[in-house]
């Protein structure tokens, strides 16, 4: 590959796929620095790459009103853009066609991918080995960057650190306690006895989005720790992970907000009930745990992305976790 290629990057699936592609622009950009790295995300996960430094262009999908007619602007933007090469991170259609119609010289993907006949190389996609999603995206770009991915990282501007310097002015502790599937988050009575064995020399912050404040204000409700303040809704992605980066510990579910500690480096707990870690989505920050039941439970894992309920009508999965299993990392810092 020429050292000032012209790459686009697709990713256009939910925030944590979005945090974990920077994985893909972090090992480029070290690799071929000169060259130019556009990246394609889906509305609403455009705020992660604000004023990112070394990104030249970012397109957005806006798929939640006209979605073919906005795909079919972007393709006519992405052909327009004449790419050396399309590195397609998913294994969908939509980015499939974008890939394949794209007029790119080069076109990497997937091989689930519907549209990966058309691609100019691709490569295999397995779940459940315990490699890491980071490592199977590495794959399309392996042989033109180096043997090891870089780390995911974000990169939050001077305004977004400025507003939540004023909640660094003690020790804390983040805890985001909510999912987008039910059987993905720890339940709320647990994290609510975590909140209450967490010493009172920590803050305690809950974070989350606009939809998850009622959630966290139902789970402090019934706590006796004096320093707990919800700021589900109040700060945007790249202000949570600011505040992350320095907080003593940050208890998550296998959710987003692990994955935006993991951009940070920040100390991470992940908290994994219907799902396990050798998915190959778990925390990637040098201080990491990882909390799951110590049962051996032959309905675990139950899918890939979780449910709405447990299939069982148990959720043990969730149960039998401890809360001195959830306490041993700020313990042992």
């Amino acid at each position: 590959m020429k050292t000032h290629p012209k790459i686009l990057v697709i990713q256009t699936a939910f925030i944590g796929d979005a945090i974990l592609a920077s994985s893909v622009l972090e090992t480029i950009h070290k690799c071929l620095p000169k060259a130019q790295i556009h990246l394609l995300v889906r509305k609403g996960n455009d705020s992660l790459y604000n004023d990112h430094p070394f990104l030249s262009k970012l397109h957005v999908w806006d798929k939640t009103i006209k979605k073919y007619k906005n795909l079919k602007r972007i393709l006519s933007t992405v052909r327009a853009e004449k790419y050396d090469t399309v590195i397609n991170l998913q294994r969908f259609g939509a980015t499939g066609l974008l890939t394949a119609f794209s007029g790119a010289k080069e076109k990497i993907g997937f091989s689930k991918n519907p549209f990966s006949v058309f691609f100019t190389k691709k490569y295999d996609h397995q779940i459940g080995d315990g490699t890491h999603e980071i490592e199977r995206n590495h794959q399309l770009i392996k042989p033109f960057t180096q043997e090891k991915p870089e780390k995911p990282k974000l990169y939050p501007n001077q305004g977004e650190l400025k507003k939540i310097g004023p909640l660094q002015r003690e020790k804390y502790i983040t805890l985001s306690p909510t999912s987008v599937w039910f059987t993905k988050q720890w339940s709320a009575d647990k994290w609510s006895a975590l909140i209450d064995a967490i010493p009172s020399s920590y803050k305690v912050y809950l974070l989350g989005s606009p939809a998850d404040h009622n959630a966290c204000e139902k789970i402090i409700e019934t706590t006796l720790h004096r320093n707990v303040q919800v700021l589900a809704g109040k700060l945007s992605l790249l202000e949570s992970a600011a505040l992350m980066a320095n907080a003593e510990m940050n208890y998550c579910n296998d959710s987003a907000p692990m994955h935006l500690a993991s951009a940070m480096n920040a100390p991470t707990t992940a908290v994994f009930c219907s799902t396990v870690p050798a998915f190959g989505f778990g925390p990637l920050s040098d201080n990491s745990h990882i909390v799951e039941t110590e049962e051996k439970l032959t309905c675990r894992p139950c899918g890939l992305h979780g449910h709405k309920a447990c299939p069982e009508g148990h959720f043990k999965c969730s149960k039998t976790i401890s809360i001195r299993q959830a306490l041993k990392p700020i313990e042992k810092g």
